[in-house]
């Protein structure tokens, strides 16, 4: 037995649901914040405060993945 689920090996699946499933959740998460700067009634500067605020530890996440397939290419 070579450890496979589905043909799939342990590695495979990680990435994928490092790749598809945090995607995913990152948008259902910006969702989120977006419905509520909607329900606060927040205006313009409001919303952008709350999208600053809420999703700027997804943007590090999203960098971190940049930069290590930048470091991974050379």
């Amino acid at each position: 037995m070579d450890n496979a689920v589905m043909g799939f090996t342990e590695d495979q699946i990680a990435t994928f649901g490092l790749t598809v499933g945090v995607t995913a959740f990152m948008l259902y998460m910006l969702f989120i914040v977006w419905k509520l700067a909607q329900d606060s009634k927040a205006g313009r500067f409001g919303t952008f405060v709350i999208f600053l605020v809420l999703a700027l530890g997804m943007v590090g996440f999203v960098a971190k993945g940049i930069i290590q397939w930048m470091l991974a290419i050379e």
